[in-house]
């Protein structure tokens, strides 16, 4: 993901190879509450996009039962996902995967997943490969398995915050190709893979799309 602008994914370092997103700390309490509420007891779990590590782990914490599986692309965030993996010692928090999320195929390569998560990438790409994320992920997911999506997005075309208004500008001035996804066009594409799908308003003007192949 090349052409980012600064404030698009800031990360600092720690000890050793540990990596501080502010952002995940801010918003890891509230995934964390929503999973807690609608995912499944147990299983397993594949996070796409796993950046520096805090999100799973604060959700391997939180969810003891299922069985966590961090994905990223890029090396220093594998690096970051496994060291704070290592200081945890959670049995259910499993190494960090190299995955390409954008690359068509790859979820032939494993096995189903109970829930698959994907949290604030998909501004960051381009709607070609977030079709393929999406569409992949789908196919992931066992047969009454969760997809849980969030972020943030266009309402029916609309951006609905000052705030959201200047990060989608600031995204687009950097990398015409990305930008904020719309939530019809996530509607679309979830439900030609076969999910049924519900909206969840998220704090900061964030949303989950909890989709399902159960009737949620």
């Amino acid at each position: 993901m090349s052409r980012l602008p600064t404030n698009a994914s800031i990360a600092n370092p720690l000890e050793g190879d540990k990596l501080y997103a502010p952002s995940a700390d801010r918003n890891a309490g509230a995934i964390v509450a929503l999973l807690r509420e609608v995912a499944p007891l147990s299983g397993r779990a594949l996070e796409i996009a796993s950046g520096t590590g805090q999100h799973i782990l604060a959700m391997a914490r939180a969810l003891p039962d299922i069985d966590w599986y961090p994905t990223e692309v890029a090396p220093d965030r594998i690096a970051s996902i496994d060291a704070y993996a290592a200081e945890a010692d959670l049995p259910n928090l499993h190494p960090a995967q190299s995955l390409d999320a954008a690359t068509a195929g790859w979820a032939t390569g494993h096995s189903p997943y109970d829930l698959v998560y994907l949290g604030n990438l998909l501004h960051l790409i381009s709607q070609t490969a977030a079709e393929t994320v999406l569409t992949e992920a789908a196919k992931a997911l066992a047969p009454k398995g969760m997809l849980i999506l969030y972020g943030p997005f266009r309402r029916n075309g609309a951006l609905t915050s000052e705030g959201d208004i200047k990060f989608d500008a600031d995204l687009r001035a950097a990398n015409p190709a990305i930008g904020y996804k719309d939530d019809t066009w996530i509607n679309e594409i979830l439900t030609s893979a076969g999910l049924a799908l519900r909206l969840h308003d998220m704090p900061a003007n964030n949303l989950a799309f909890i989709a399902s192949r159960s009737t949620p």
